[in-house]
């Protein structure tokens, strides 16, 4: 699908970079994007779980319920420790395009399950102080313009979950986060990874907003208060780029990295590996590469939370590596998932 490259227009084209809340619109469009099915019903799973029950004689599972449990991974399992993510999401296209990122996203969304719930802290929500969604029907938020029709109809009307929002609230005695309750939604840094990898749309998704003014130390510290709710069934999703400078993009480069953006992700990736998340935070302007990498820090921060929400024992897993246009990273890595 084809877009009109020089009448795009993305949030971070612009020099403002620091916003607060957005004042409630009305959608545009109501009718929804048609996304694909399950290819199994639950109907079938239970049928065929009892039956392998019968024939196995699998006397220590009570129910072809518990099996269900077993054979179908994308039921819920609210009690399973669920992983902290950072996907580099790019281009709103991704969403509906068919290229190897949403492939890749689509492949997570299978191997690690349905969550109870999905906790995102997307780069597309700045905000004076910090604030996290308390609504039960988030709306599906377009924020750019230029790109195709499609992408501006494309709704993904996953539920909110006002008890997860209020959970976190209590979680956090510093900051004192403050509940939306009408003003935002879920914005594209959110759906264009969520509609690829539970394209189903019902996971509660809630979101939180990102403080600017405050310094790596607060983002990082904020992300353990969010590591906690993983015990709870709770996927935390950071969504943003490692290197995220669009003034720099060049499109005739679509799959390679320029030399600079190439060495600040090795950078962060050496790191990563060596679990030195202080220097993430507090180095990466260090150099003429992160200078270059990370222009303005709206797309760096929600790493930091992934990286304040991980346990010292999770396994570090790199998921995705690559680039697009040569300033954009798309590198996306997991804490917590089993190798």
């Amino acid at each position: 699908m084809q877009c009109d490259r020089s009448a795009l227009f993305h949030p971070c084209n612009s020099d403002l970079h620091f916003r607060g809340l957005a004042k409630q619109s009305k959608l545009a469009d109501n009718q929804s994007m048609k996304l694909p099915s399950r290819p199994f019903s639950r109907r079938s799973l239970l049928f065929g779980a009892g039956s392998l029950a019968a024939v196995a004689g699998l006397s220590q599972l009570t129910s072809a319920k518990e099996l269900l449990m077993i054979f179908d991974p994308s039921r819920k399992n609210d009690s399973a420790k669920m992983p902290a993510l950072f996907i580099g999401h790019g281009s709103p296209m991704n969403a509906i395009e068919d290229n190897q990122y949403g492939q890749r996203w689509l492949e997570l969304g299978q191997e690690i399950g349905k969550p109870k719930a999905i906790l995102c802290v997307s780069a597309h929500w700045l905000s004076a102080g910090t604030w996290v969604t308390q609504m039960e029907r988030p709306r599906t938020i377009h924020d750019f313009y230029g790109f195709p029709q499609a992408l501006h109809d494309m709704q993904y009307p996953a539920p909110g979950n006002p008890e997860l929002a209020a959970e976190l609230r209590r979680l956090s005695k510093n900051p004192k986060i403050q509940a939306d309750e009408k003003s935002w939604g879920l914005d594209h840094g959110t759906w264009s990874v969520l509609a690829k990898m539970y394209p189903e749309a019902d996971v509660p998704v809630v979101q939180l907003s990102i403080d600017m003014s405050e310094p790596a130390s607060f983002h990082l510290e904020l992300g353990k208060t969010l590591g906690q709710l993983r015990e709870q069934g709770v996927l935390i999703l950071g969504s943003g780029n490692i290197v995220h400078n669009l003034r720099r993009m060049d499109w005739n480069q679509p799959r390679k990295g320029f030399d600079w953006a190439e060495e600040f992700d090795e950078w962060v990736k050496a790191r990563l590996i060596d679990r030195d998340f202080k220097a993430i935070g507090d180095d990466y302007a260090k150099t003429l590469a992160g200078q270059l990498s990370v222009p303005t820090p709206d797309h760096y921060l929600p790493l930091l939370y992934v990286l304040g929400a991980a346990d010292e024992k999770d396994n570090l897993k790199f998921e995705l590596e690559g680039f697009d246009m040569g300033s954009i990273s798309m590198r996306a890595l997991s804490f917590g998932r089993k190798v």
